[in-house]
């Protein structure tokens, strides 16, 4: 977020600061009709993930390949879904340090029906039940996303080591580095305690229990970067990590040689037409209230997607000379993961052209930059979910200026919607997207070779060649 750095301002940009408030401060309301619209939203953010992603990802490989897929998204969100619950959640969203949260919470201690989450409203919360599942499903969809980079050579076995591994040091952090805050109430008891102050000891001591409030947030987040619904902790995370892993694990066997086309773009357009439908939960969601920040990030989701869309398809018409279903759908996934940390800062006009850019690049990104360097990322993890994100994460810098139609960032401090640096935003995106891109980009790598040493990564010729659905489960998705 951008704010005046916390030494002058104070820490309290709005971003989207997904802290779940103790209540420590005050004892806010919970609004009964914000519970049901993030009940609501973390519906649709599962809807995106199964089976939305899976089919999605599944129609684009081979038939030979299509359960391995289905399997191992369906596997990462299990396996995700129990981890946020034992001790993740309690990792990405309590306090501790500026790069990981600590164990207070670990097994969902203290979290109760009665216990609060806060919004972005002063005595506004949701119940933290429900915000626990609705980070529960971010957490489930990020690793999920990596699959398609290695997708029909990876070792299911490896899978099921890595993607654990990968949650807990990788995803945590970077959740917390980005989202983890105070949360308004306690900042704005603060600054109201502060103005209250009478005398000199009563203001210095004041003014140390804002500046302690302020201090406790994440590293990205006190570096001033704003990412409302996940276009570093998500696409950018789990895009470098999908790159990374398709170099390391190596080309698919008769990858430039062979024919490899989709075998089913009927379930990869039914998959990406669920995947925009429960994106409306991830970014609208994302607003944490059923006001009119949700209604900006709804009516952002639906224009920036279907002008990347466009842009995508138009484009290659105009390169290749026709237009495919194939490029539609992926310039649709590419403008929701460009709009994503966009969602509730940027103006609709902005969105669009924010879509309209992240069609072409992109395309050029998975066409010639893919082509050149010869990397084989199957279904473009890196192409589409981590250029994208990079986009929409810079791009949200710029468009949340009130000038062009965007939001603003607000000050809790002050009370007010900050006044807008450019530098000083743009040198807060980009600390968010580097810091991104080496911790996601070095972890990963790691993770990969202590993986590949333990179980081993890839599945041998033979069993490739024969198809990793008969292979690895001894089923097939169709028996015709």
């Amino acid at each position: 977020m951008t704010f005046k750095r916390p030494h002058s301002a104070g820490l309290a940009a709005l971003a989207f600061g997904l802290f779940a408030a103790t209540a420590a401060y005050a004892e806010p309301t919970v609004n009964k009709g914000d519970n049901a619209w993030m009940m609501t939203s973390t519906v649709l953010v599962l809807l995106m993930t199964i089976p939305g992603l899976a089919l999605f990802y599944g129609g684009l490989v081979r038939s030979k390949n299509m359960l391995s897929v289905l399997m191992q998204v369906f596997y990462t969100v299990c396996i995700v879904t129990v981890l946020w619950a034992l001790y993740g959640y309690s990792l990405a969203f309590t306090g501790g340090s500026d790069f990981i949260g600590g164990f207070s919470k670990a097994f969902l201690a203290g979290v109760t029906p009665d216990s609060k989450a806060a919004t972005f409203s002063v005595d506004a919360n949701i119940s933290e039940l429900v915000y626990v599942c609705f980070q529960m499903t971010f957490a489930a969809i990020t690793p999920a996303l990596i699959v398609g980079a290695f997708a029909e050579r990876m070792k299911f076995s490896a899978l099921a080591l890595f993607i654990p591994l990968w949650v807990t040091l990788i995803y945590f952090p970077i959740a917390h580095m980005v989202w983890y805050w105070a949360g308004p109430d306690a900042i704005t008891d603060a600054a109201k305690a502060l103005a209250a102050a009478a005398d000199g000891a009563a203001k210095t001591a004041a003014q140390a229990k804002l500046d302690e409030i302020n201090a406790d947030a994440g590293w990205i987040f006190k570096k001033g970067a704003i990412d409302f619904a996940g276009g570093t902790v998500v696409h950018i995370n789990a895009g470098i990590a999908g790159l990374v892993g398709a170099i390391l694990i190596g080309k698919r066997t008769g990858y430039g040689k062979e024919l490899m086309a989709p075998h089913s773009l009927t379930m990869s357009m039914i998959g990406a037409s669920l995947l925009w439908v429960g994106w409306f939960g991830f970014n609208a969601g994302s607003n944490l209230e059923a006001s009119g920040g949700a209604a900006l990030a709804m009516t952002n989701s639906f224009v920036a997607t279907a002008a990347a869309a466009l842009s995508w398809m138009f484009a290659e018409w105009i390169v290749k000379g026709h237009p495919s279903m194939l490029g539609a759908i992926s310039g649709a996934v590419a403008g929701l993961v460009a709009v994503t940390p966009a969602a509730g800062f940027s103006g609709p006009m902005g969105a669009i052209v924010l879509g309209l850019v992240v069609g072409v690049v992109c395309l050029f990104f998975c066409t010639v930059v893919k082509n050149a360097l010869g990397y084989d990322d199957s279904l473009d993890v890196f192409g589409v979910h981590c250029v994208g994100g990079i986009v929409g994460a810079l791009g949200t810098g710029i468009l949340v200026n009130p000038a062009l139609g965007g939001t603003g960032v607000m000050d809790y401090v002050a009370g007010k919607i900050a006044d807008y640096d450019f530098v000083a935003q743009m040198t807060s995106q980009v600390w968010g997207v580097c810091t991104t891109l080496v911790w996601s980009g070095v972890g990963s790598a790691i993770l990969y070779k202590v993986v590949d040493v333990i179980v081993g990564l890839r599945a041998n010729v033979e069993t490739e060649r024969e198809g990793l659905d008969i292979t690895e489960h001894t089923e097939r998705a169709y028996n015709m």
